[in-house]
């Protein structure tokens, strides 16, 4: 069981979800606590911030799409314009939101270098965000004749999980603090 001093550092979102997926798992005799309640929590967040950033990532990658159209530019490659303005401000969105409320800083390992872990994260999102996504799009426009609108909702489904497990353990990921013994790079 977690002690009251855990249970007071949470904010009432976190005891909200965490209370509700209790209420779940009750029946089951399980319980979320320690370290597995706090796994869970990060992934929520990271799941709010993909829902801000796809709802961003959507409308500009349409927006983009539609001033295209409009202007009756570039026809042949929108598709593919789109997915790539919309993941450089999309990405940058995520950084941002991410590093406040996702994957907090820990005071007592290496400090982060801000533009590292930026730079790592747009290689993090640049597998799904770009090259999954041209992928998708090229495929389920050409191959399966899809409104240009529907693969960059497909991509979500595939993409999320991948994204968390590359951000989590490489992105941004700290090294211990100089008075640890540094911690061993994943193979």
């Amino acid at each position: 069981m977690e002690n009251e001093e855990q249970i007071i550092e949470r904010n009432w979102f976190e005891r909200f979800v965490l209370w509700c997926m209790n209420l779940i798992l009750k029946p089951a005799g399980k319980k979320l606590e320690g370290q597995a309640a706090d796994g869970f929590l990060q992934f929520v967040k990271f799941a709010l911030v993909g829902v801000t950033n796809t709802v961003i990532s959507y409308f500009i990658n349409a927006g983009t799409l539609y001033v295209l159209g409009a202007f009756d530019l570039f026809p042949n490659t929108d598709i593919y314009i789109g997915n790539t303005v919309a993941f450089i401000l999309s990405v940058l969105w995520a950084y941002m939101l991410s590093n406040k409320f996702v994957f907090v800083e820990d005071e007592n390992k290496e400090k982060r270098v801000w533009w590292k872990t930026l730079l790592k994260t747009y290689a993090a999102y640049a597998f799904t965000g770009l090259g999954l996504s041209n992928l998708i799009s090229y495929v389920g426009v050409n191959i399966f004749h899809l409104s240009k609108y529907i693969p960059p909702i497909i991509n979500l489904f595939i993409s999320v999980p991948i994204n968390f497990i590359l951000n989590k353990f490489w992105a941004y990921r700290q090294k211990k603090g100089d008075d640890d013994e540094p911690e061993t790079e994943p193979a």
